[in-house]
């Protein structure tokens, strides 16, 4: 808006005289009177600008393309949660080196959210990478649609694919549990005292006869377990093998290398149990007991809240009597605890 106004000029005639001339004079004024709000900035437009535009081809795709709408909003919002993790992950390592913390000081939430998070990324990492050149992500959402289990981390999976890929790795790991079995009564001759070698006959018959044991069975023989012949030094390699797909990890490496991932994975879930018996069990929401079961060895997906959150109290109840010496029979543990859960609720 802007103001103008009339004056007159005086102007010079021939002769002399003067005369008086009206002329009209254009005086340009800001307008300070305006109720219009402060621009935005450019940022903030091109922003609004691509989220309409956004808008409008997500709803384009949900209209004529609907299974593939499913598969890009999928996407979209796993990236959204990783990218909401990886805030989170940088907040607790800021807090982690301001303070002086290490990892298994962290509380249970901090660490549990480091231990996925790193999985996570490893495992997005080729992904990434295969994203990187422009339009490439078209080739992403042809991958995802066929390798999602194999390529995409559990924030790509839709709601129904986590549910049964989760399905599809437990299934994997059972496949393993009689060999996890076999291994130990092949290597009981070895242990020196006749008494320990009674108690984990009897543990493992149980155990391949249906019989979910008790956790006081199970201390009972962890003098076994702290040296030859189950030690963690001591397995051989298909033992490392089976227990190694027990936990998710790749079989396919060296000895020497399953030996230390085998030793690094469960030291780290015994300081997250460590972590746990602090925060309390029963602080935990629901996916989060699911959660810290079935990292643990059970399917949580066939049991409810309660009966999960009762098995995790038995899984801390003897991990917290166990030395870092004796970290193989929690390892084995994994198939003790786990293969015979649902059959013991069911009597």
């Amino acid at each position: 808006m802007a103001l103008y106004r009339t004056g007159t000029c005086r102007l010079l005639v021939d002769g002399g005289g003067r005369q008086l001339r009206k002329c009209l004079v254009m005086l340009y004024q800001p307008c300070h009177l305006s109720t219009s709000q402060k621009p935005k900035g450019v940022m903030s437009v091109i922003a609004s600008k691509a989220g309409h535009l956004n808008a409008k081809y997500e709803h384009f795709l949900e209209r004529k393309f609907p299974n593939f709408y499913i598969l890009y909003s999928t996407f979209m919002k796993g990236l959204r949660m990783l990218l909401i993790d990886g805030k989170e992950v940088r907040r607790i390592r800021k807090k982690m080196n301001s303070q002086g913390i290490l990892y298994h000081q962290l509380p249970y939430r901090d660490m549990e959210k480091l231990r996925q998070f790193r999985r996570d990324i490893i495992k997005a990492t080729p992904v990434m990478i295969i994203s990187l050149p422009p339009f490439a992500n078209y080739l992403v959402f042809v991958l995802m649609y066929l390798f999602p289990r194999q390529l995409l981390i559990r924030h790509f999976w839709t709601p129904k694919q986590q549910e049964e890929f989760l399905q599809i790795y437990h299934n994997k790991r059972k496949d393993v549990y009689e060999d996890v079995l076999d291994s130990l009564l092949k290597s009981l001759s070895c242990v020196p005292e006749q008494t320990l070698q009674e108690q984990i006959l009897l543990l493992v018959t149980q155990v391949q006869q249906g019989i979910h044991p008790k956790v006081t069975d199970i201390q009972e023989v962890r003098a076994a377990f702290s040296g030859p012949p189950f030690c963690m030094a001591s397995l051989d390699i298909q033992q490392m093998r089976a227990l190694s797909r027990i936990m998710f990890l790749t079989p396919h490496l060296p000895a020497f290398f399953l030996q230390r991932r085998l030793r690094s994975h469960i030291f780290e879930i015994h300081h997250l149990d460590c972590a746990l018996l602090q925060f309390g069990v029963e602080e935990l929401t629901e996916e989060e007991v699911k959660k810290a079961c079935y990292i643990r060895g059970l399917n949580s997906a066939h049991f409810s809240t309660e009966d999960c959150r009762k098995w995790l109290n038995c899984w801390l109840q003897l991990s917290q009597k166990l030395k870092d010496s004796e970290a193989s029979l929690l390892l084995h543990s994994m198939v003790l605890l786990s293969a015979n859960y649902l059959q013991s609720l069911e009597k």
